[in-house]
């Protein structure tokens, strides 16, 4: 994982060839995107057709971080153990979860991990698991994990420890 700095981050309008993007089904695609928008600062991209009931909103947060609101029907469910994970950069996440907070949304952290990273767990009003996660400052890490992951690298990539 890199830095935050070094993370293409920020949004683009750029229309380009998606290499992986989730696609939500939902009963109301401009209140999902709403939550996004609000929540987690995607912005909406476009709709089809434009206007206030569009049957696909296509959202994004930053480069290839790509979602497509579908309508469809009232019942539909988020498949049990999909996951959603996002880069962030570690000085957005206590805002962002302040924020998801305010829209009523699941919010668990952020919270550091094991494996040098802050993580905010949450879940969308449709039910989508979503994590974003930043590798934490230079000072913030555990070195002697660090040091593992090196050597841990090193003897899989055939290049010995």
């Amino acid at each position: 994982m890199t830095d935050s700095a070094e993370l293409q981050t920020g949004i683009t309008r750029d229309i380009y060839g998606m290499p992986a993007f989730v696609s939500l089904e939902v009963a109301d695609v401009r209140a999902a995107a709403a939550w996004f928008t609000g929540a987690l600062d995607f912005i909406e991209l476009f709709a089809m057709p434009p206007g206030d009931d569009p049957v696909l909103i296509h959202l994004r947060r930053w480069r290839y971080q790509d979602i497509l609101l579908r309508r469809g029907d009232a019942t539909a469910e988020v498949g049990r153990g999909i996951q959603l994970s996002l880069a962030a950069a570690f000085e957005e996440l206590d805002g962002l979860a302040e924020r998801a907070r305010a829209f009523d949304g699941a919010v668990q952290g952020p919270l550091d991990t094991p494996w040098n990273t802050r993580d905010l767990a949450l879940t969308s009003p449709q039910g989508l698991s979503i994590v974003l996660t930043a590798r934490r400052p230079q000072p913030l890490r555990d070195a002697a994990f660090t040091a593992d992951m090196n050597r841990w690298s090193r003897e899989q990539s055939g290049q010995g420890g």
